[in-house]
């Protein structure tokens, strides 16, 4: 967030606030498994409202013309093609390793004792 925009923003906020409205605010508790009770509502309520005044000034900077060019893309001529290639034979395979049994290769325990 720019400095000045921050320094606006607070502001404003202090002669004008975006409030939510009461069921809002008891959803979000019931979301959060907060309590009225155990929650100095006031406190959460100004929060709450300032949270959701700060994307006043997101929505500012708001770059909706294209929303794909935060990801990079791919074509399917860049890919790789798929093409069969013939795999190692049985015999082979047992020569790489003399921990080879029953088509699986025996490797050492990686997990401790917890696992």
């Amino acid at each position: 967030m720019y400095t000045a925009d921050f320094f606006y923003y607070n502001n404003r906020m202090a002669t004008q606030h975006k409030e939510i409205d009461p069921q809002t605010l008891e959803n979000l508790l019931y979301l959060s498994r907060l309590s009225p009770e155990s929650t100095n509502m006031e406190t959460l309520k100004k929060q709450v409202d300032d949270i959701v005044g700060y994307f006043d000034i997101l929505s500012k900077y708001d770059d909706s013309e294209n929303p794909y060019d935060a990801y990079p893309t791919t074509t399917a001529d860049a890919l790789r093609g798929d093409t069969i290639v013939e795999g190692l034979d049985m015999p082979d395979v047992k020569k790489v390793s003399k921990d080879f049994m029953d088509g699986y290769f025996q490797v050492p325990k990686v997990l401790g004792e917890g696992a």
